[in-house]
């Protein structure tokens, strides 16, 4: 499982992200059916996200990518991993 402890500096997960927060993922983790399913969801590196709403008790969140929106559980985005994008 991905942690903040083991990421590359200037790489976060998307978790922890605020509402506005625009990055580019750079890598996703998970294992088995998780990871393959995030990527069929179109959460592949390189692609750009937006954190778009946050539930009142933190999960799970709303993630704007590709053009739709996508709702995730907190535990699955700890499994992506983002940079700051560039405008």
């Amino acid at each position: 499982m991905t942690t903040l402890d083991t990421l590359p500096v200037g790489h976060e997960a998307v978790d922890p992200r605020p509402v506005g927060h625009e990055a580019v993922i750079t890598a996703v983790g998970g294992e088995g059916p998780l990871r393959c399913r995030l990527l069929d969801m179109g959460l592949i590196p390189k692609t750009r996200v937006r954190v778009e709403k946050i539930a009142p008790l933190g999960d799970p969140m709303e993630l704007r990518v590709r053009g739709y929106a996508l709702s995730l559980r907190k535990e699955d985005a700890r499994e992506i991993q983002v940079e700051e994008a560039k405008a």
